[in-house]
């Protein structure tokens, strides 16, 4: 396994990303969307989730593709995010076909930063306009760290942010994963610099600084942030010709990367969640063991992006914790 040309989630060959900040309020968008539709899954593990259009993702719905998904900032009033992404998708002539009409599926996840210290008196709802921006930016390159839907985020002690990583296995196929870490939990050991994720890091991405030799092995945590304040969510895909049921699987998998890189993380005061997404470009050489590969590349994936969402914030005026370079340097 070796990180792809950019360690983007963009290595996955047909997919683009976009990222819309609104720095004053101190929250964004980013948006995942296909050159063609694509089949995605979903699965939740967290006590406090966000959602719109989820439940359309189970595998026995009528829809079996989507053309977007969309994290976004702003609780419950950031699910208007996709509303501005089906809008701008259905005037480029996207959307699934009723009749003369075309509905684009955008299902979405949010997080919760409205008390991050930005200014949230705002006279409209500002994430239809977000969603429509990152939709307008979307390319192979976007910016991790504090971008788009991670721009207000934060965790345990830290900043958090929004992160990427990639991967190419040994039968051609890659993965990639796409998170906005806003967790209750710590990305950090023990409160140092080192990363929970280090044992899956590649090529020095997050600082190459390994685990501490020691570690409080019964550490007991406190809720440092009250009910519904917290979420990490994330989107992992892959080339690879899924069906909805192993998407499933491989979004379910995907958590393991979560546990790995936060802690504790799943908790009841999260809404941690996975959407999968997978484009078909390339089809399964052997079903059984590359699905079981891609579970666990994805959760690999998923934990070195989380790592680097935190590594690579950026420390702003009026910042309410520390980001990572601030506390610690530059690795």
């Amino acid at each position: 396994m070796r990180p792809g040309p950019r360690n983007l989630i963009t290595d996955v060959e047909g997919l683009s990303v976009g990222n819309a900040e609104d720095h004053p309020v101190r929250t964004g968008v980013t948006v995942l969307v296909g050159e063609r539709p694509f089949t995605a899954a979903v699965h939740v593990m967290g006590g406090a989730p966000g959602t719109r259009e989820t439940d359309l993702l189970a595998p026995d719905r009528l829809v079996q593709e989507v053309d977007a998904l969309v994290l976004a900032g702003g609780s419950a009033l950031g699910l208007d995010a996709a509303s501005g992404v089906a809008d701008a998708l259905r005037a480029a002539g996207r959307g699934f076909a009723v009749g003369d009409e075309l509905v684009p599926i955008v299902p979405a996840a949010i997080l919760f930063d409205l008390m991050n210290g930005g200014a949230k008196d705002w006279a409209e709802n500002p994430y239809r306009r977000l969603g429509a921006r990152a939709l307008a930016a979307a390319g192979q390159d976007f910016g991790v760290g504090t971008a788009g839907a991670g721009t207000g985020a934060t965790t345990a002690g830290l900043k958090g942010g929004l992160g990427s990583a990639s991967a190419v296995l040994e039968n051609g196929l890659t993965v990639g994963a796409l998170v906005a870490v806003n967790a209750l939990g710590s990305v950090t050991v023990g409160g140092g610099r080192e990363f929970w994720a280090a044992p899956w890091e590649l090529d020095a991405e997050f600082g190459g600084l390994g685990l501490p030799t020691a570690f409080p092995a019964g550490f007991e945590p406190r809720p440092v942030k009250r009910p519904g304040e917290a979420t990490t969510i994330a989107i992992v895909a892959t080339d690879a010709r899924l069906t909805r049921v192993e998407a499933q699987r491989m979004a379910t998998a995907a958590h393991d990367g979560m546990a790995r890189a936060i802690v504790p993380s799943h908790t009841p005061l999260d809404g941690d969640l996975v959407f999968a997404a997978a484009t078909g470009a390339r089809a399964l050489a052997d079903p059984l063991a590359d699905t079981f590969l891609l579970g666990h590349a994805a959760a690999a994936c998923l934990a070195r992006a989380i790592a680097r969402a935190v590594f690579a914030a950026e420390a702003r005026e009026g910042d309410l914790m520390p980001s990572w370079r601030a506390r610690f340097g530059h690795g």
